[in-house]
């Protein structure tokens, strides 16, 4: 792992290696890059089939409806043909409301892997993949549901405090998910 310099002491105090958790059964863990880069690791299992978590995931227009701080999630036209999508997140911290839009290029590999490519946003990089992976020897059916991040936001904004919102919001993300898919499909 490379050092970097950290922006302020308070972001040196927040993240000073690799940082792992897990809240409300959602496994989270970080990674320092090089570059102010963050590398966003988090994953749950969902009691529900991996086409029943995907359905949930791809609903593009309904996801602001259910995911916390999504304030705005629509599918554009892509200009050859494939997905994009604007998504809006919006937050209040430090008593600052703050908010960031990215374009995504979306690339579905259905049932298993959901890649996303920023080309238009409010941050230097971010990039990822959700993944589905059914749960081997469950009693019934389990989906492991991954989502990877690698961040860079814009200069302007402490990597520590984005990274540590980008987190917080990740467990309450993954909960929405497994919870709207609880919802939508009973089991």
């Amino acid at each position: 792992m490379t050092a970097t310099t950290p922006d302020t002491n308070f972001e040196a105090a927040l993240l000073d290696a690799e940082v792992s958790a897990q809240v409300a059964g959602v496994t989270i863990h970080t990674e320092k890059l090089p570059g102010q880069q963050r590398r966003i690791l988090a994953s749950t299992q969902i009691p529900a089939t991996a086409d029943q978590v995907w359905q949930v995931l791809t609903d593009y227009n309904n996801l602001s409806s259910f995911i916390p701080n999504l304030s705005h999630s629509q599918r554009l036209s892509h200009p050859n043909g494939g997905i994009r999508l604007e998504q809006i997140g919006s937050q209040c911290f430090l008593n600052i409301k703050f908010c960031a839009r990215v374009v995504l290029d979306m690339v579905e590999t259905f049932p298993k892997e959901l890649r996303f490519t920023m080309v238009e946003g409010d941050f230097r990089q971010f990039e990822g993949k959700w993944t589905l992976e059914p749960v081997k020897d469950a009693a019934n059916e389990v989906v492991c549901l991954g989502y990877d991040l690698v961040i860079r936001p814009p200069r302007a904004m402490p990597v520590a405090l984005i990274e540590r919102h980008i987190r917080n919001d990740l467990s309450r993300n993954l909960q929405a998910i497994s919870d709207r898919t609880l919802v939508l499909f009973g089991t």
